[in-house]
Parts: C-alpha cells; sequence; structure tokens
C-alpha cells in the first residue's frame, strides 16, 4: 500500500507543527519540505476541514494544532485523508463493473489487509512520531 502524497504531506506537516510548536505560515512548512505553496495549501485546507489544524488568518495567521499531538491519531488522520475503504472498483458497489466479483477473492484479501493496517495505525499518535523532539528537530 502506498499513501498519496496529500496524506504524505499532511502527516509532515502535522509533524512540523507538533515538533516546532506554536503557529507557522503554511509558506514555512512548504518550504521546509521542498514542496511547492500551491500544494502545501492544498494539504492544509483538507487538514483544517478535517480538524486537525485551526487556522488563523491575518498577518501573522498560519496553522496550529487543533489538539495536542498525543489526542490525534494516526490511523484517524489516515483514514480520513485517503479513503481506505475503497482500495479497488469492487468495494464499491454503485461503482463496480468487474465481471469476475462473485468469484473472485481479492476483494476479501485487500479488506483483510486494509484492516490490519489500519489497527495497526490506530496504535500510534501524532507524539509518537516525533517523540524524539530534539533528534527531529535536527533533522527537520
Amino acid at each position: 500500500m502506498r499513501l498519496t502524497v496529500q496524506t504524505d504531506y499532511a502527516l509532515r506537516a502535522l509533524m512540523f507543527l507538533a515538533v516546532n510548536g506554536g503557529q507557522h505560515r503554511i509558506d514555512d512548512i512548504a518550504a521546509h519540505y521542498a514542496v511547492s505553496k500551491n500544494h502545501m495549501m492544498k494539504v492544509a485546507q483538507r487538514l483544517v476541514g478535517e480538524g486537525f489544524v485551526a487556522s488563523v488568518r491575518g498577518r501573522g495567521g498560519g496553522l496550529v494544532l487543533a489538539r495536542p499531538p498525543e489526542s490525534i491519531n494516526l490511523g484517524t488522520v489516515v483514514r480520513r485523508l485517503e479513503g481506505i475503504s475503497q482500495f479497488v472498483e469492487c468495494f464499491d458497489l454503485e461503482l463496480n463493473s468487474c465481471r469476475v466479483t462473485g468469484n473472485c477473492g481479492l476483494k476479501h484479501a485487500l479488506a483483510g489487509g486494509g484492516e490490519a493496517f489500519m489497527k495497526h495505525l490506530d496504535g500510534f499518535t501524532l507524539a509518537d512520531l516525533v517523540r524524539n523532539r530534539a533528534a527531529f528537530l535536527q533533522v527537520a
């Protein structure tokens, strides 16, 4: 499984905010990860929309974590940003046009794998991802 680029940068933005504390401009986060400001703005909008960060408007505005890092669950973030429940076409009964759906075990195999993956991520919080803050700051 591979996360989308948007989810990858969303997780990086959350880690940046958790380690650096306070409020930071989207420009600063984008520059830090060498990603375009436009892309990071889309990521930020999604994070705000999902309630993981708050947006502060105005001259000194930016992004700030909406909750403490200990209360932001990694599995929840990935579920909300990825739509994991739709690995392949046959997971969506309305859009499924696969001819072998009734005779294929792929859906069951993928569903079990997805559930195991998400259960594993549920065991981590944002705080767990940046436990060694000093080391993270040196390379971040």
